[in-house]
């Protein structure tokens, strides 16, 4: 449970530190009874084709955060230099800044502008408590609408043999797994696009999907979008938390302004407090 727990909190702490004060098929347009029929290092090509290539990428996010009986809604303005750095600020009240978070791809920092505290910490100190080869660019991918390995940057060629083909009607599925055998399952439809992303504890138990729905054009670029994503936590097929997103005012390659500056009087605290703040909430 603790790699599992280990991914949720890599994916749901980006929302959960948020609010607190305040295989299935997706379905997509495209004909989904066409069967696609390439091998596998030829599909996966077909799918990068399809992905987001950008250098730049801001949205505004409607956020509702299920954890238990309980849902809390937040607007959220995102922004992501590819391979850099993903901000999300966290609006709830008329687009006052609660919290703000950076992650690079060696740390990560959050400031809680409630309680003028913030944290600021490198991955090597925290993978000794969350042993996992999921990753920054792991994660920017799941943001993204894009297929990724465990633990690197991006897909190369040399990468396509880590893939299992399995096909299911006009479903095809790419499977991996990591060192700590946790499960990846892509799900994709007879035209080569992303549906969803299934990441599961080796005895099968927890588990964490990531659903792409409402897939649209883009104005000013080639690939289509999801406008809406469900991210869902499981235990024993009991879905126990989760987050709906909705993108909204999408910008691509756009000049951004990433300053993250710590207000000298604000207190560090430490991961362990966060741990234990996100306990209290639930």
């Amino acid at each position: 449970m603790r790699r599992i727990n280990g991914m949720v909190l890599a994916c749901l702490l980006l929302v959960t530190l948020l609010g607190f004060y305040g295989c299935k098929s997706a379905k997509v347009s495209g004909d989904q009874e066409k069967v696609n029929t390439k091998e596998l290092k030829a599909f996966v090509a077909s799918m990068q084709e399809h992905e987001p290539a950008f250098r730049t990428f801001s949205a505004r996010l409607n956020v509702d955060l299920q954890m238990g009986d309980k849902t809390v809604g937040s607007r959220v303005e995102f922004k992501l230099v590819k391979d850099s750095a993903l901000q999300l600020s966290v609006q709830p009240f008329l687009g006052i800044e609660v919290f703000r978070m950076e992650l690079t791809p060696d740390s990560v920092k959050v400031m809680d502008r409630m309680n003028k505290r913030y944290m600021a910490e490198r991955y090597a100190a925290l993978k000794e408590e969350w042993p996992i080869d999921f990753n920054f660019y792991n994660l920017q991918a799941l943001f993204v609408h894009q297929l990724f390995l465990p633990g690197e940057q991006e897909v190369e060629g040399v990468h396509y043999d880590q893939f299992h083909l399995e096909r299911e009607g006009a479903i095809t599925r790419l499977h991996a797994r990591d060192r700590m055998d946790l499960r990846y399952c892509f799900e994709a439809n007879s035209d080569e696009q992303l549906l969803s992303t299934l990441i599961t504890e080796g005895n099968g138990r927890y588990s964490l999907l990531w659903k792409y729905l409402s897939l649209e054009s883009q104005p000013s670029v080639s690939w289509l979008f999801p406008l809406q994503m469900q991210v869902a936590f499981r235990d024993e097929g009991i879905r126990k938390g989760g987050m709906d997103i909705r993108f909204s005012r999408l910008q691509w390659n756009k000049a951004l302004n990433m300053d993250f500056s710590i207000p000298a009087k604000y207190k560090r605290i430490t991961f362990a407090d966060v741990l234990k703040m996100i306990g209290g909430n639930q």
